[in-house]
Formats: structure tokens, sequence, C-alpha cells
């Protein structure tokens, strides 16, 4: 009989408690071969084309998934480490074990609009509270509390700081991150996820460059029955977008095109709390009968800060919060989008000139910086309601956008 296999082999991580190690992944390196004894990042895996995860929009992507699954991410910038954790995720057992690594060294990240939030009023930068521990009640109240205030001087905050912001912002969690500086020798038997702060810097201008259609197929509408959907892969994060192409638009003139950022609440169950579901079906059908355009779907739900904090964000909003009153209280700014993954999608459908179908004079923008030409706007307005027109009120007084509220009202009045 053979003998039976060995069973995987178990050691203890500091950080991250029992871990299995699979047979022979221990074992001496062959004659002629030097292990490195300074790369504490993940091994890196071969292809028939050699290394695959040398990119760094692969590293990032595996930093974010490791932040979202609340596990703590190794940020280098050049010979300094730290270990960045979202203050939102972190519980009790894991900041025990970060405590004892921290020694006292450890601070919390927040974003400007958090801090201004907290007091510091008029506060444009990121900023950092000292963790003589790490507390993981007074990071709560610190990240997210209503009522909280600072509780001690805030500090300005370093290279490795704000990219571990970003990772947070990327990862659609609270822009809270609690962050220990370590030595290579602390974490060397820790199985780490390690990233360059320049990867995470630039993540979002690589996801577009690398966009990228993976399917397409005609999609019959109610209303516009000739209709393709066209899958990009990439722009936000490890997401997927779509260009809903309405009718045969003419490519070689101003294409009417919509930027639509997902609403799952509007689109989908036609919440009154906001106009985004009457934007999304009114864009398609005006498209049906007027010769075709192009909307692109965008995967960026809640202003760009995830459906779970807009639910937050929707809690605070039921407590007479404004809706950008209640972003701030987690952290965010007015908007949290990027458009320009959005600009290189109409690119590689052949368009070079839109009509833009927007009230959002930042959608413009984005789509004039990246070299389209904008030959026209057009306002495409949803019904006001008791629930909504708060909303959009804010929408046309605090962000700008182009929303003339005696049209609306007259659009929702009554007809005989």
């Amino acid at each position: 009989m053979e003998p039976a296999p060995r069973p995987p082999r178990c050691w203890q991580s500091a950080l991250q408690g029992p871990i299995s190690i699979p047979d022979g992944a221990l074992d001496a390196p062959s004659a002629g071969r030097r292990p490195n004894l300074t790369d504490f990042s993940m091994p890196e895996s071969r292809t028939l084309f050699g290394p695959s995860l040398q990119t760094d929009l692969v590293k990032v992507e595996r930093a974010i998934a490791e932040f979202r699954a609340a596990r703590p991410v190794l940020l280098r910038d050049g010979a300094r480490l730290a270990l960045a954790l979202s203050a939102e995720l972190a519980d009790a057992e894991l900041a025990r074990r970060f405590d004892s690594l921290a020694q006292g060294r450890g601070h919390l990240v927040l974003s400007a609009a958090r801090l201004r939030r907290l007091g510091a009023k008029g506060r444009l930068e990121t900023g950092i509270f000292a963790l003589p521990t790490i507390d993981t009640g007074r990071i709560e109240t610190l990240a997210l509390k209503i009522d909280a205030r600072m509780d001690a001087p805030v500090a300005p905050a370093s290279a490795l700081d704000e990219a571990a912001l970003e990772l947070a912002r990327l990862s659609l969690v609270l822009p809270a991150v609690i962050l220990v500086p370590v030595s290579a020798e602390a974490i060397a038997n820790e199985p780490l996820v390690e990233v360059e702060i320049a990867a995470v810097d630039g993540y979002r201008a690589e996801q577009a460059a690398t966009l990228k259609i993976v399917g397409r197929a005609p999609v019959p509408l109610e209303g516009a029955p000739d209709t393709e959907f066209v899958v990009f892969r990439g722009g936000e994060g490890l997401r997927d977008q779509v260009a809903i192409i309405v009718g045969k638009p003419d490519l070689s003139s101003a294409v009417p095109v919509r930027l639509h950022s997902a609403c799952l609440t509007g689109d989908l169950f036609g919440s009154l709390k906001c106009d985004c579901g009457d934007q999304l079906r009114d864009t398609v059908q005006w498209m049906a009968e007027n010769e075709g355009g192009i909307l692109l779907y965008l995967d960026q739900e809640g202003r760009g800060n995830g459906i779970s904090n807009k639910m937050r964000a929707y809690k605070l909003q039921s407590q007479g919060w404004d809706t950008y009153d209640a972003d701030e209280v987690l952290g965010f700014d007015l908007d949290q989008r990027h458009f320009d993954f959005a600009a290189t999608m109409l690119k590689q459908l052949g368009i070079s000139s839109v009509v833009a179908l927007t009230n959002n004079p930042q959608k413009i923008g984005a789509i004039e910086a990246a070299g389209l030409e904008v030959a026209a706007t057009q306002r495409v307005l949803g019904r006001p309601n008791a629930h909504n027109v708060r909303y959009l009120a804010s929408k046309r007084d605090r962000a700008g956008h182009f929303i003339d509220m005696d049209a609306l009202m007259a659009r929702a009045a009554p007809t005989d």
C-alpha cells in the first residue's frame, strides 16, 4: 500500500491566526537558488507567457480584495512599510493583534470631509489621529459616530496615509483606515499582500487605460427593440461597465450620449428618493424615438461610494440630514465618481463628438477633458415628489446641477 499523504502543516500568524501550509512549501531551496529574505508579498504565479502578477494593476486588485475581506495590506513607500486595515472592518481580536504589533505607533487616517464633521472647520486635507492603543470603541467614534468631536490634535497625513485612504475608497468601505508602521523583520512570517503606494495612486488611470470590450449582444427593450448591450471590463475597481446602444446612431456626427451611474434603488425598484429611474427610462425612450443614442451604464452606486455606504447615507437622510451632509458625516466629499473611463468607452465605440444628455456639469467637463467634443447639451428631467424634491434642490444648489425646479414642478402638476 502507498503511504497516506501527509496532512498540511500549520503555523500561527500573529495577525491572521492559524494558516495551513501546503506540503513542500517550507522545504529548503534547490541548489543554486537563494531565497529572497526581503520580499514578503504573496508569491507570484506563472503562466505559459511568464510571470502573471508583475503588473501594478493586479497587485492593487489583490490588495482591494484583501482590504474588503478585513485583512491587513502591506503598503510600501520606498523603504517605509505600513500595515493598513479598514477601520470599519476591524474586529476586537484583529485589533488586539494589531495593538501588539503597533506598540503605540499606530494612527487613524481620516478624510478631510470627516475631519470637518468632527470640528475641523474648512479643512481640505487628510489628517491622522495618534492611536496609543488600537481602541475599537474610540476608532468607531472618530470614524462613524454622528455627534463625535475631535479628542486629540490632528497631524498631517503622509503619502502612505493618502494611499491607504485611496485603497479604502477603491474597496467601497468607509474612508477610515488604521495604519501601523512596521519593519520588514516584524512581519517576516506574515502572508501579506504587498503593494507600492504609487500603484495604488495610479490604479484608476491604469484601469481606464486597460478597459476593453468583453462581450456584446442584441437585447430588445420595451419601447426600444433595436438595442445592443456592449460590456466593458474595468473602469472602476473589479467591475464591469455597459454601453447600451439604442437604435442606429450616426457616429459621423454628434451622438446623443448619457453617462448614467447605476442606482439599484431607483433604476430597479423605482425608489421615490431620487430621479434616477426616470432619467434612465426616459433617456432610452427618447433615444428610440429620435434616431438613437448611447447610454453608458456605469457601476458607480451611491455617487461612487458603494451600496453599503449609500444605505448608511439614506439612514441619515431619514433622520433629516441633507444628501451631501449625510455623505460628509461618513467621510465623503460631494461626489466620488470619476468619468475618465467613460470617455474611453466612447472612444472605443468610435465616438468623437457627443450631445451630452445630463444635468451634471462634472460629466460634461470630464468628456471634454478626455478630448471628446461636446457639441451640445440636453437636460434630463425626472419627476419630483415629496420624497425627492429636497434631494433635487440640493443637487442644484450644492453641486451645480442644471435643474430648473419650476420646470420640474410643472412636469409633476396634474393635467385636466
